[in-house]
């Protein structure tokens, strides 16, 4: 059965919708706490080498597959392959998954742009605030039910007039946005209750420079599996939602210039991310910060906005307004992915299947919330960090099941079907497919090789082996 979807409009459309939702809290609220987690510039280097490689690879074979079979993730496998049927299922699962949580966070960002839209922001500057937004039983799903009943309405509203449309106006915003924000963060220094006086620039130094204390194998192994599961989320590979994308471009767009810009603006947007954000954790709360894990862009930019005067409150609305419809964009492509398979397995409209989604993102999300009161456990993972109900189905997702998607995908691509079937539908017009020969190799060879590392990596077996 055909994608019905008549498409993204122009090759621009889809290069802002796809990085619309690669571009969203997975580079401004994930990136740089796994950055601080995880040595620095080791982190850096790591991921850099990452999207240059793997991350190319695995965008091209999404949108390849998409656009050629023209069907979304769900079906597009079955037409590859009649026995690989079962690996669209899987994709599936990671969307099933991210979305139980994706809105989540959304709503935290909704209350910080309340409360700097209402007051001059200096209480989510204070200590402690941010836990006790997110450990209260009723606030969080309040914002939580705002961020996503307005995700259901943009998914309502289809790829052109949904994705597309605000896709071309909040992207340039936000970067332009981040760049100034990030700029003004070297320029920051503070000086603690023991008199110690820290700077933006040293807070660069330690964003920039690998940290290899303590490092082993395994303590390796992490950090690459980080940057590999960072790069799922970003470029939002393996999980059905370039591949949903892809079948809606059309025939004529220049698929490798396409995938090249959206590689770029990603990783554009995450680096100058993590200079934003770790600088300002390093100023204010030192080497220390860096534990803060995921809360922390909503602890450390806050006191970024204080120490701005009065002009911070400003700042602070209009960022996190922006941030908020980077989130949009992210969680409006998860869902849309999930409409568009639900639609095919139950053949319903995309009304039906938006309530029907929708329900099951608010159930599932009002339990990610109560997972920091009511639900609250530690659970300790293969990677060494303890985690609560959100981190655990975060780890479940893109470290686990995206490298064994990944995995699949690359023997099927690589030994069953052919690199070729890509490599032609990427230069179907003519184009010159430079990296075809790298493709070729990272395919059938590498991709595989190390996706299992990971994976083994992931599940706790690595340490077995490493």
């Amino acid at each position: 059965m055909k994608n019905k979807h008549s498409g993204f409009s122009s090759s621009l459309g889809f290069v802002l919708a796809a990085a619309g939702s690669a571009v969203g809290v997975g580079n401004i609220w994930r990136f740089p706490y796994l950055c601080a987690k995880d040595g620095g510039g080791l982190f850096l280097i790591v991921y850099l080498i990452l999207v240059l490689t793997f991350g190319f690879v695995l965008l091209t074979t999404d949108v390849a597959i998409g656009r050629r079979t023209k069907q979304n993730a769900l079906n597009a496998f079955a037409t590859l392959h009649k026995k690989w049927k079962f690996l669209g299922y899987l994709t599936f699962l990671v969307p099933a998954l991210i979305m139980t949580y994706y809105s989540v966070i959304g709503g935290w960002i909704v209350k910080y742009f309340s409360v700097y839209l209402i007051s001059d922001g200096t209480q989510a500057a204070q200590d402690g605030f941010f836990t006790s937004f997110i450990t209260s039983p009723v606030s969080p799903i309040v914002f939580m039910l705002l961020f996503l009943a307005l995700t259901a309405w943009v998914v309502y509203c289809g790829v052109e007039k949904g994705i597309e449309k605000y896709s071309r106006y909040i992207m340039p915003g936000l970067l332009l946005l981040i760049i100034g924000i990030s700029v003004f963060a070297l320029t920051l220094s503070h000086t603690d209750e023991n008199g110690v006086t820290r700077t933006g620039l040293e807070g660069l130094a330690v964003y920039l420079k690998p940290d290899f204390t303590g490092m082993t194998v395994s303590r390796f192994l992490n950090v690459v599996l980080d940057a590999m599961s960072q790069l799922f989320f970003s470029l939002s590979v393996s999980m059905g939602i370039m591949i949903t994308y892809g079948s809606y471009v059309k025939d004529d767009v220049d698929l490798n210039k396409a995938n090249n810009q959206i590689e770029i603006f990603d990783t554009g947007v995450a680096f100058l991310a993590g200079m934003m954000i770790i600088p300002a954790v390093y100023v204010f709360l030192g080497r220390d910060g860096m534990a803060y894990g995921p809360s922390l862009t909503f602890i450390s930019l806050p006191k970024v906005f204080a120490a701005m005067g009065g002009v911070g409150r400003i700042i602070g609305v209009v960022f996190f307004l922006a941030l908020g419809f980077a989130a949009l964009t992210s969680c409006v492509s998860v869902m849309e992915t999930l409409v568009a398979n639900c639609m095919e397995i139950f053949h319903k409209s995309r009304k039906q299947m938006c309530a029907m989604v929708g329900l099951y993102s608010l159930i599932t999300a009002v339990l990610i919330c109560l997972g920091y009161n009511v639900l609250y456990f530690e659970l300790p993972l293969p990677n060494g960090s303890n985690a609560q109900l959100l981190d655990v189905m975060d780890y479940i997702s893109n470290s686990f099941l995206m490298p064994f998607i990944s995995l699949l995908t690359s023997i099927l691509i690589g030994w069953v079907i052919g690199p070729k079937w890509i490599i032609d539908e990427v230069e179907k017009n003519g184009e010159r497919f430079g990296r075809a020969g790298l493709y070729r190799v990272m395919i059938r060879y590498v991709v595989p090789v190390v996706m299992l590392i990971l994976f083994l990596t992931s599940t706790g077996l690595g340490n077995i082996f490493f």
